[in-house]
C-alpha cells in the first residue's frame, strides 16, 4: 500500500543531534521517514530503521510535516530562501519545523514569508545532550499556535522527555537561546571558582561537591562542572567553543534589540573569542576553564 501525506514525516539535516531524533522518531512514530544530509554516512546508519534518503524535492512533495535540524539559523535561512529551496517547494497546509537554534528575528521572517504561502513555520530548538537525544530525552522549547502545537507534540515527544509550549513562533528561540545564556554564564562562574579554589589550597573535586551541597548547586556545576571542568575533559564533536559562540552571539543580539546591556554575556563572548584564537574552538565549550586557569 502506498502511504499517504499524512503517513510520510521529511528530516533534513543529521548531524550531531539530528541522526539521533531522527533514528528515535523513525522508531517511535510508526511513520515512514524520508531524510536528506549532504553526508551519506547517517544516511546509511538510518538506513536500518527504514529511514529512506531522498531529496529536498522528493522530501516536499510526499510530506506535510518536515522537521529541519542545521548547525546555524543562517544554513536555516539559506535552504529555505535559496532557489528550489523550502519556500520555492513548500505547499499549503504543510508543517515546517525548525528544530535548531536560530536567531529569533530569522525565525519570524520566515514564518511570515511561509505563512503567506499558507504552510505553518514553527520553531522547536532543542536542548540537552546528545546522549539525551539518543535517549529521547530532551527539552524542546516550541513557538507557535497551541493547535499546532497539541497536532505536532506526540511527533516531538518521540526525541524529547520535556515539551514546551513558549507563546508565538519565536519564542522557542528566545527560551533557547536565553538558556543557553545563563549555561555559560554560569560555566564561567564554575570556572573561576575552580581557578580561585584550587589556587587558594582547596582540592577541585572537594570544591565542586561541597558547592553542590549549597546554594551554588546547579545543573550546569553537576553536568559541566563535574564532568567536564573537574576532570578536564573537553572532547570534539560535542557542543564546541564554535558553536556555543555561536548561540552566544544570537543573544547578545536579541538583548541589544531590546536595550539590555548583558556585560556577564559579554564577557562569556570575550572567553569564547580566546578559545578560538587559542586554538581549542572545536573542543567542548567548558575547555574555556583551561584559559580562565591561565592554561593556554
Amino acid at each position: 500500500m502506498t502511504m499517504t501525506t499524512e503517513n510520510k514525516l521529511g528530516f533534513i539535516g543529521l548531524g550531531v543531534m539530528g541522526e539521533p531524533m531522527c533514528r528515535n522518531l523513525a522508531r517511535k512514530s510508526g511513520r515512514q521517514i524520508l531524510a536528506s544530509d549532504l553526508d551519506p554516512a547517517p544516511l546509511a546508519r538510518l538506513r536500518a530503521e527504514g529511514v529512506q534518503s531522498a531529496t529536498l524535492e522528493e522530501i516536499l512533495r510526499a510530506c506535510d510535516t518536515v522537521f529541519l535540524s542545521l548547525p546555524s539559523g543562517e544554513i536555516v535561512e539559506r535552504l529555505c530562501r535559496q532557489p528550489q529551496g523550502l519556500l520555492a517547494l513548500a505547499r499549503s497546509g504543510q508543517t515546517i519545523i525548525d528544530l535548531s537554534t536560530s536567531p529569533v528575528s530569522t525565525t519570524r521572517e520566515l514564518a511570515r514569508d511561509f505563512a503567506a504561502l499558507g504552510v505553518n513555520f514553527m520553531d522547536a530548538p532543542v536542548a540537552r545532550t546528545r546522549a539525551a537525544a539518543e535517549a529521547g530525552t530532551l527539552a524542546v522549547m516550541v513557538g507557535g499556535t497551541p493547535e499546532n502545537f497539541a497536532r505536532v507534540q506526540p511527533l516531538i515527544a518521540t526525541f524529547a522527555s520535556d515539551i514546551a509550549l513558549c507563546g508565538p513562533v519565536g519564542c522557542g528561540q528566545v527560551l533557547k537561546i536565553l538558556n543557553n545564556m545563563v549555561l555559560f554564564e554560569t560555566v564561567v562562574a564554575i570556572s573561576e571558582a575552580k581557578a580561585i579554589g584550587v589556587r587558594a589550597g582547596v582540592d577541585a573535586s572537594v570544591l565542586f561537591e561541597t558547592l553542590s551541597k549549597g546554594s551554588a548547586d546547579s545543573f550546569a556545576l553537576r553536568n559541566h562542572g563535574m564532568k567536564a571542568v573537574l576532570p578536564e575533559s573537553f572532547p570534539e564533536r560535542t557542543f564546541s567553543v564554535r558553536y556555543a559562540r555561536k548561540d552566544l552571539l544570537y543573544a547578545l543580539e536579541l538583548a541589544q534589540e531590546h536595550g539590555v546591556p548583558a556585560k556577564g554575556a559579554q564577557l562569556v563572548g570575550q572567553w569564547f573569542d580566546q578559545a578560538i584564537e587559542a586554538g581549542v574552538g572545536d573542543q567542548y565549550h567548558p575547555v574555556i576553564s583551561e584559559l580562565i586557569a591561565g592554561k593556554h
